[in-house]
């Protein structure tokens, strides 16, 4: 029981991890509240990649939703007309593949936001535009004192870490909570703890 409701818990608390990696990767396309740089592409690569809009954020609403569903989902007389008992394995097994899902979705948004923090801001130097930081493996995080090689946006190497980082925790998390929704079904399915008698229906 304890394990049934942390699963369920933890389905509801995609949505809200979803919605904040939608809000986060729109904030990556306005560096200081300014929208002059997105209108211009003058932004770095990955945002364009949606990975906290639509990877992280709509199709794991979309996908949290399916999964609240088939958790809920009751075996109707109609299926099951003329049969004592039924073996409802194929709920567990859909929702174990729905999870899975959740986490290629959140591991791609996972994956692109890491790169966007390692590969740092395009950003006008006093050479032009370009990705001062890229050739360093995201070496530059620890190295502050060469932030100041990007003089336009301001701030732009803060803004870019914060929310990065915060999208990479977003979906870090979204990937543990789908993880343990799939070994959860998985168990539920080897233990035989889903098995729902359904009575014929009256003549």
């Amino acid at each position: 029981m304890f394990l049934k409701n942390c699963s369920e818990y933890s389905i509801l608390a995609l949505i809200p991890l979803a919605v904040w990696s939608i809000v986060v990767n729109i904030l990556l396309y306005f560096p200081n509240g300014d929208s002059t740089y997105a209108a211009s592409n003058q932004l770095t690569n990955y945002v364009w990649y949606f990975q906290g809009i639509c990877f992280g954020g709509l199709m794991m609403i979309i996908l949290s939703a399916v999964l609240l569903l088939v958790d809920f989902y009751k075996c109707s007389s109609s299926c099951c007309a003329g049969r004592q008992s039924y073996n409802i394995h194929c709920s567990r097994l859909g929702s174990a593949l729905f999870a899975l899902l959740g986490v290629l979705f959140s591991g791609y948004s996972l994956i692109i936001s890491s790169l966007g923090l390692s590969q740092g801001p395009y950003c006008r130097t006093e050479t032009g535009w370009s990705y001062p930081f890229a050739n360093t493996a995201g070496g530059y995080l620890v190295v502050y004192s060469s932030w100041s090689q990007c003089l336009e946006p301001g701030n732009v190497v803060e803004w870019n870490i914060i929310l990065f980082s915060i999208l990479i925790a977003l979906s870090a998390l979204q990937v543990i909570i789908c993880i343990y929704k799939i070994i959860y079904d998985v168990m539920a399915m080897m233990c035989g703890t889903h098995k729902i008698l359904a009575q014929p229906d009256p003549i």
